[in-house]
């Protein structure tokens, strides 16, 4: 019985196949910020850009997204089919959302290779629906890009990275890049995931990493 839960957390669900979901989200009253004060679902001003990366459980990849100087920081679901899924939903595989974590940020001040290397070198992007112990395709690799740039950037980024994944070793990554427009809706997660390392400073984190420096644009591996 094990064996087959397992199997099918690692399968994407059909639109057809998937949860029913709700009309209304998991996270009616969003609460500022815990650490920058925030809020976490603010729209862009002039300046500023969103991204949305996928890199396992959601938790540790908040963290790194402020820990960077990400203007605001924010956990949820996307890339499936259950409209406004609880995290219990998403877990069972039959939603077909990934752990995202929505970050909006400032590129005069993070820019966004910075971000991106930050973000293929703390998961490994060749690990198909896993991240350690964490398994199932809510914890796929994936950047949903808001702009042309980011969307080519990426891409050259996973190119650059590969060849230094290949040499030291690594197979293919299965990073997917996909437009938001292609994606669909971001979700929400509820209150308690949100920020939930500054809550819980001892709590998990996972730690899959291929330990291979991403090279930033034209400036090769960083030391």
């Amino acid at each position: 019985m094990f064996i087959w839960e397992e199997y099918d957390k690692m399968t994407m669900p059909s639109r057809e196949e998937a949860l029913l979901g709700r009309e209304e989200g998991v996270l009616t009253n969003p609460a500022p910020h815990l650490v920058l004060g925030t809020d976490i679902l603010a729209e862009p001003l002039p300046g500023q850009e969103l991204i949305y990366l996928a890199s396992g459980c959601f938790w540790g990849a908040e963290k790194l997204a402020w820990e960077l100087g990400a203007d605001s920081t924010a956990v949820g679901y996307m890339g499936g089919f259950t409209p406004n899924p609880t995290y219990e939903e998403v877990c069972t595989g039959k939603t077909g959302h990934a752990e995202t974590v929505r970050v909006l940020y400032t590129p005069s001040h993070l820019s966004l290779p910075i971000l991106l290397q930050a973000f293929f070198e703390s998961h490994d992007p060749t690990s198909l629906n896993r991240q350690g112990g964490d398994v199932g395709t809510q914890y796929r690799s994936a950047i949903f890009s808001t702009t042309k740039e980011q969307e080519d950037l990426a891409r050259q980024m996973i190119s650059s990275y590969q060849e230094a994944l290949t040499a030291s070793g690594h197979g293919e990554i299965v990073t997917e890049v996909i437009p938001v427009a292609s994606a669909g809706v971001f979700y929400p997660a509820e209150e308690m995931h949100q920020q939930y390392l500054a809550k819980n400073p001892t709590g998990y984190q996972c730690h899959a990493r291929t330990g291979v420096a991403c090279p930033l644009p034209g400036s090769g591996p960083l030391a």
